[in-house]
């Protein structure tokens, strides 16, 4: 599918599950690997069910492509005897629904969130986040929910799962590639966003056919358990020409995130 080598991610066991986080609807957790390290795990079992982990692997993937602080990705085992033990039944049947392969984050002991009338951002940062946003069409980057977190005082993307939302309704991915995202009049970040159209030009080089070819190649099969494909292959198919689209067409979603912003300033 691509002649650029993929991104490279490790798969790790789930040894030990140490405390739900209860902010989101999907009720992630911080749990123990094999290799010693703790993580923020998503479960395939949860609300979103897979597509959820799809768009948290191409987001963060991408993202990390750009250039942007992202924790570490790694797929995660996690076996049907793990949740035998646990005693709240909601966790436990998310468990039980997640068996196999699931996503996590590598968790970043001792980070605390972005609080915007705390940390001042650049404009060239403001603008390339906002840029990635748009172009992933995700909701949650919001005052509410910034969805970043302030680390070793450097600023940290998260959390990507409420992206590519067209993926929820694929039957007409073409038309939704080339609409412009609206919802980034609320983004946190869009009123420091003066450089969007240098970033824009910076990015479109970097995103490259090739490139997001290679970041979706890297969906597991099973994760894409969409009926209207004959082949999983035929799924992976659709988020790159979404993606690539999407690229190409990039004025319409840098068009109506300067006209968001200039309603602010």
């Amino acid at each position: 599918m691509s002649a650029i080598n993929p991104p490279q991610l490790r798969t790790v066991n789930v040894t030990r599950y140490v405390t739900p986080l209860r902010e989101g609807g999907s009720l992630p957790a911080i749990a123990e690997a094999d290799d010693g390290f703790l993580y923020v795990l998503k479960f395939r079992g949860a609300g979103q069910g897979p597509k959820a982990l799809i768009a948290e692997l191409i987001g963060g993937e991408i993202a990390r492509l750009l250039g942007f602080k992202i924790p570490e990705l790694v797929f995660v085992n996690l076996d049907e005897a793990f949740g035998r033990t646990e005693p709240d039944e909601e966790i436990q049947d998310l468990l039980k629904f997640s068996v196999g392969l699931n996503l996590a984050l590598h968790y970043l002991s001792g980070a605390i969130t972005f609080d915007p009338t705390v940390t001042y951002v650049e404009t060239k940062l403001a603008s390339q986040i906002v840029w990635l946003d748009a172009l992933l069409t995700n909701v949650d980057r919001t005052p509410r929910n910034t969805n970043m977190l302030m680390w070793h005082k450097e600023l940290w993307l998260i959390d990507h799962g409420a992206a590519l939302y067209f993926h929820h309704s694929m039957d007409n991915w073409e038309e939704q590639s080339k609409r412009p995202f609206v919802q980034i009049k609320d983004h946190v970040l869009l009123k420091r966003a003066a450089d969007l159209a240098e970033v824009d030009n910076e990015f479109k080089a970097i995103l490259t056919p090739d490139r997001i070819n290679a970041i979706v190649s890297i969906i597991p099969d099973d994760w894409l358990t969409d009926r209207s494909f004959e082949t999983a292959d035929d799924q992976r198919q659709v988020y790159a020409q979404f993606l690539n689209t999407r690229v190409a067409h990039s004025d319409i979603f840098v068009n109506e995130a300067q006209h968001a912003r200039s309603s602010l300033i």
